[in-house]
């Protein structure tokens, strides 16, 4: 394994933790203490892994023209994703209003990670040098710990969001 195939591997394990995550939150069903819990453990999970990868990869990659607009158009669904959980968290969830967000949250989060893995990484694996290896590796673990840590629900309503 290269040492690009290793930072690679690394988001890899996080989205495979993220499918199972929602694959037991859309088991649940009502208000639970069970739904709560696996929805904020999927929230701080997700917010972390995307502010490390933002800075670990995403970060390396705006500085290669050729992958510039498939750069900006995973950081743009971040944002996506954030609001979509935060909409989420203000919504009740014993509400069928809350699963049906539930599931255009996962679609939208499922089509982002698979587009990550199948188009974007093997993409970006060609491009990087030494150093750039040298500076996600150091990044990514310590950034998503310091993010993980720091995260939280926050109920947000997507219409007031700010843009």
């Amino acid at each position: 394994m290269t040492k690009a195939d290793a930072i690679f591997a690394r988001l890899k394990d996080d989205h495979d933790r993220h499918r199972r995550l929602l694959d037991k939150i859309g088991k649940t069903s009502g208000d639970t203490a069970e739904r709560r819990a696996l929805f904020e453990e999927f929230t701080r999970e997700v917010k972390a892994h995307a502010a490390a990868e933002e800075q670990a990869l995403y970060s390396t990659m705006m500085r290669k023209p050729a992958t510039t607009d498939e750069t900006r158009h995973s950081v743009a669904e971040h944002h996506e994703i954030d609001e979509a959980l935060n909409d989420l968290a203000a919504t009740d969830m014993a509400s069928g209003a809350w699963l049906q967000k539930f599931k255009a949250l996962e679609h939208d989060y499922l089509h982002h990670i698979d587009e990550e893995e199948d188009d974007h990484f093997p993409d970006f694996a060609k491009r990087l040098s030494e150093d750039d290896e040298r500076h996600m590796r150091a990044v990514f673990d310590r950034r998503k710990a310091q993010e993980k840590a720091g995260a939280s629900v926050t109920p947000e309503k997507r219409e007031h969001a700010k843009e």
